[in-house]
C-alpha cells in the first residue's frame, strides 16, 4: 500500500511539473505556472513523507491541521469548479440589447487566442442578431501595444461588423472594471432609462459564471443578464479553471 501511495504522489508531482512547463511556454504574461510548480513541490513532499513511516512521526495536531486545510481547499475548489461548469453551455438569448466582451491579452499580431475565441463568439452572435450592440472591454497593459477594447473592436470590424455597432471600453484593468465601465458606457448612451435592458456577457466558458454574477450585481435587478460561453482549448482548462477559482474567491463580495 505504501508503494502504491508513493507512486501516486510521484505521478502527480511529475504531472504538475510537466504541466507547469507547458503553461510557461505559452508565454501568456501571467505567472500561473507558479501554481503548478507549487503543486510539484507539494506532491514531492507528500512522496517523501509517505515513506518509512515519516508522516506517522509528525505530531497528531499538525497532521489534523494539515488534513483540515487540505479538505477545506479541495471543497472550496470543487464548489468553484461546479459554479463555473454550470455556465459552460451558455449560448445567450436572442435579440439582446448589448453584448459585453470581457477583455484579454492583445499580442503584437492581434488578439491572443483566448481573446480571439471571445471575439469570435461575439461575432457569431452579432451576425445572428443584427440589432445588438457590442462593447469590447479592456485597457492597455504594460505588455500590450494597444488597448484590448480598441484591438478587439478592430478585429470585429475586419470580420465585417459595422463600426457603429461596436463600442470600445479602454480603461479597465480587471473583470470587475470591464463590466462596471461597460455598464457606464451603456448608461452614457441613454440606454436603460425607463426600460429593461437585456445584456449578454461574452467570455470563455470557465469565466462566464463570474462575469454574469458580477454584471447582475452591478447592473441591478432591472437588467436581464445572460452568458455567452466561448471556446477554451481543453489542455489549458485546468490552468484557467484553477486561476478562476482565485478570481471567484476574490470577487465573492462583489457577486452576492
Amino acid at each position: 500500500m505504501e508503494h502504491m501511495i508513493r507512486g501516486i504522489f510521484l505521478a502527480l508531482a511529475l504531472a504538475c511539473g510537466i504541466y507547469a512547463v507547458s503553461i510557461y511556454r505559452v508565454g501568456s504574461g501571467t505567472f500561473s505556472f507558479v501554481i503548478w510548480i507549487a503543486g510539484t513541490v507539494f506532491f514531492c513532499a507528500c512522496f517523501y513523507l509517505a515513506g518509512k513511516g515519516r508522516w506517522g512521526n509528525v505530531p497528531v495536531s499538525i497532521r489534523r491541521t494539515c488534513y483540515g486545510l487540505i479538505a477545506f481547499a479541495v471543497a472550496t475548489m470543487l464548489i468553484c469548479i461546479g459554479a463555473m461548469m454550470s455556465h459552460f453551455g451558455d449560448k445567450g438569448e436572442k435579440d439582446l440589447d448589448y453584448v459585453i466582451v470581457l477583455g484579454a491579452q492583445m499580442r503584437s499580431y492581434g488578439p491572443s487566442i483566448i481573446f480571439q475565441y471571445r471575439l469570435d463568439a461575439a461575432y457569431e452572435y452579432l451576425t445572428e442578431n443584427p440589432d445588438a450592440i457590442c462593447i469590447v472591454s479592456g485597457g492597455k497593459g504594460d505588455n500590450e501595444i494597444v488597448s484590448e477594447g480598441e484591438g478587439g473592436k478592430k478585429y470585429l470590424m475586419e470580420k465585417g461588423i459595422p463600426e457603429n455597432r461596436i463600442l470600445a471600453e479602454t480603461t479597465s484593468v480587471d473583470t470587475s472594471e470591464n463590466i462596471a465601465n461597460s455598464l457606464n458606457l451603456i448608461r452614457e448612451a441613454g440606454a436603460g432609462d425607463g426600460e429593461k435592458l437585456r445584456i449578454g456577457i461574452v467570455t470563455n466558458n470557465f469565466h462566464v459564471f463570474r462575469g454574469v454574477r458580477l454584471t447582475k450585481k452591478l447592473a441591478g435587478v432591472e437588467t436581464e443578464v445572460c452568458g455567452i460561453a466561448a471556446y477554451t482549448v481543453p489542455w489549458y482548462l485546468p490552468n484557467n479553471m484553477l486561476r478562476e477559482c482565485f478570481g471567484i474567491i476574490k470577487d465573492i463580495p462583489n457577486m452576492f
